[in-house]
């Protein structure tokens, strides 16, 4: 496989966590952390099932993945997120030294990579990060736009019934 080859079948593997996210009534986000072509951890955001507000899919990956390597420095990973990180998670990967970013759709509402801030190639930080953007972002878009379509639809069902 070559390179945008290999991103996708990762970014893949993040919507397989998002859509686990979204079976549970969660924001369906996804992420994945890679070390030499193995994945090494996977996660979705589970902040309504936790009532957790720092449990978002790529703070969950970070932590495992810092797990399996012992170790909090995760330099030589990539993380593939379906959605632009926003502060926290933007702020969590300069921390863990993630060299490389590879992300889905962006959003314009919280995003901090590309859309409200570059945080991970501010050079008045100790460490930046290669960035990818667009990677299978209509199919990430379309998991989010669906899943709030869904909530709005049953909000107006509900509305009704009263």
């Amino acid at each position: 496989m070559n390179g945008i080859e290999l991103d996708q079948y990762y970014m893949n593997l993040a919507i397989e966590e998002a859509e686990k996210a979204a079976a549970k009534g969660e924001v369906p986000i996804g992420a994945v952390i890679v070390r030499d072509g193995i994945v090494i951890a996977r996660a979705h955001n589970l902040r309504e099932t936790t009532q957790n507000a720092v449990t978002h899919a790529e703070l969950l990956a970070i932590q495992e993945a810092c797990n399996q390597l012992g170790s909090w420095r995760l330099e030589e990973t990539h993380l593939y997120v379906t959605l632009e990180p926003c502060p926290m998670c933007a702020g969590a990967i300069l921390q863990s030294r993630i060299p490389r970013v590879i992300y889905g759709a962006r959003d314009a509402k919280a995003g901090s990579v590309d859309s409200l801030y570059r945080l991970l190639n501010d050079e008045r930080f100790n460490h930046q990060c290669e960035v990818k953007e667009n990677v299978l972002a209509d199919e990430c878009g379309q998991l989010l736009t669906g899943f709030f379509r869904a909530i709005r639809e049953n909000k107006k069902k509900n509305r009704k019934q009263l």
